[in-house]
């Protein structure tokens, strides 16, 4: 099977952590002339989390996950309130096991997908003990 150890992690939402943000956007293709940036204030607590009661992080251990930009020691934000659907990644339980990985719901039949292709889906059946914690809404990882 492949799953991750995760570490959870409670957001602290009671005061705001505002950060100068420039107006001015950063081009990624070709560079545009300079303007005079206009420096507002950005909260990251109100840009990545909508549910504040329903969020918590998790830090992730492990690999299976690569190919969807989620690597070891990356931390994710994971909100309860929001229901898992086709191609959402989620934190679950399974058999007594936390996993992050992606769902997929294929002729009634739910499956687990790595995103890595040295791990196996685990397909979840009716006698799999299983519940899903969460629906991953950002993963905020170092850039190397």
């Amino acid at each position: 099977m492949s799953l991750v150890k995760l570490k959870f992690y409670s957001p602290d939402t009671s005061s705001p952590t505002n950060i100068p943000l420039f107006e001015t956007a950063v081009q990624a293709g070709f560079p545009s002339p300079a303007d005079d940036p206009v420096k507002k204030s950005l909260d990251l607590n109100t840009l990545l989390i909508s549910h504040p009661a329903a969020t918590f992080f998790v830090r992730v251990e492990g690999e299976s996950m690569e190919g969807a930009a989620i690597h070891n020691g990356d931390i994710l934000i994971v909100d309860r309130s929001l229901k898992a659907s086709n191609r959402s990644i989620i934190i679950a339980v399974i058999n007594g096991e936390f996993t992050v990985k992606r769902v997929k719901i294929q002729n009634n039949t739910l499956l687990l997908l790595p995103e890595n292709p040295k791990f196996s889906p685990i397909a979840v059946s009716e006698l799999s003990d299983f519940q899903v914690w969460g629906v991953v809404t950002y993963i905020i990882h170092k850039a190397s």
